[in-house]
Order: C-alpha cells, then sequence, then structure tokens
C-alpha cells in the first residue's frame, strides 16, 4: 500500500488542498487494538492541527492502520506524515516499552480533486470499522472523528 517515503510519483504537496492518507504499521501488526497506544496517534493528529499544519477533516485509526482526510495548511504532506509517524512511534514505543519501526515506510495519498469528492471519502473512512466488521455501528468505535458529526 505505501510508496516511498515521499509522495507518489508526479505528484506535489500543495496547500489547502485536500488529501486522502494512508499510513499502516511495520507488518500489519494490530498495534492499534490498545485503545491507549491508539490514542497516542491521535493527540498526534491532535497536535499537527493546533500547530497550523494541517486541518483533520476525518479520521479513523484502525487496529494496523490510519486514513486521515486532511487539508494541508503549511510544509508538505511528506513533512506532516515523517512528524506524525515519528512523533506517535516514539511515544508508543516508549509507553509499550518497545523498540523498533511502529509505522511501514512512507505512506499513500490521494488528493482529492472536486468538493463532491471530500464527503464520500469522510463516509468512507468513518465506515472502516464496519466494513471490518470490528462493530455493528460506526458510534461504536473509539478512534474515529470527522468535522461533519
Amino acid at each position: 500500500m505505501p510508496h516511498s517515503s515521499s509522495l507518489r510519483a508526479g505528484r506535489f504537496s500543495e496547500t489547502q488542498r485536500i488529501y486522502l492518507l494512508t499510513a499502516t504499521t511495520e507488518n500489519r501488526e494490530a498495534l492499534f487494538s490498545d485503545f491507549t497506544l491508539g490514542r497516542l496517534v491521535v493527540a498526534e493528529l491532535k497536535a499537527a492541527q493546533q500547530d497550523g499544519l494541517a486541518e483533520s477533516l476525518a479520521w479513523v485509526l484502525m487496529p494496523d492502520h490510519l486514513h486521515w482526510l486532511v487539508a494541508l495548511h503549511e510544509g508538505s504532506l511528506s513533512e506532516l506524515m515523517r512528524s506524525i509517524k515519528g512523533r506517535s512511534a516514539k511515544r508508543i514505543n516508549a509507553l509499550a516499552d518497545r523498540q523498533g519501526k511502529l509505522w511501514q515506510d512512507g505512506f499513500h495519498d490521494r488528493a482529492l480533486r472536486r468538493e463532491e469528492d471530500v464527503l464520500p471519502a469522510a463516509r468512507y473512512i468513518v465506515a472502516n470499522p464496519l466494513r471490518a466488521g470490528l462493530v455493528s455501528r460506526v458510534g461504536d468505535y473509539p478512534l474515529w472523528d470527522s468535522v461533519w458529526l
């Protein structure tokens, strides 16, 4: 799923553009089945928004991956993802007394081209736990959010 540590070939980061980003844990380890570890990633998503780097429109943290619908405000997508993944890995490794890589290298990015694409993308993101059979109602899954609540 992930490509290199940078954007897909032919892409560039464009501020104020909306992107659907996906990052996967190393070896698809289901680390975020542990709610406490998942909340550390959530804290980093919120920090990125508070720091003015990006606006989170919708996200879901599945046991082994993250889907994030985001409007880029500052810097590049590569810098944003490097920050989120690096800071969350340090915090999770310290709390869980683990070592080594937490995230696979790189990430998948998809730039949304039309305003009409945004709401269906958000619905796709928040419905991931339903499709995966983790819950029977979206509201029962604890690690997601959307500005359209």
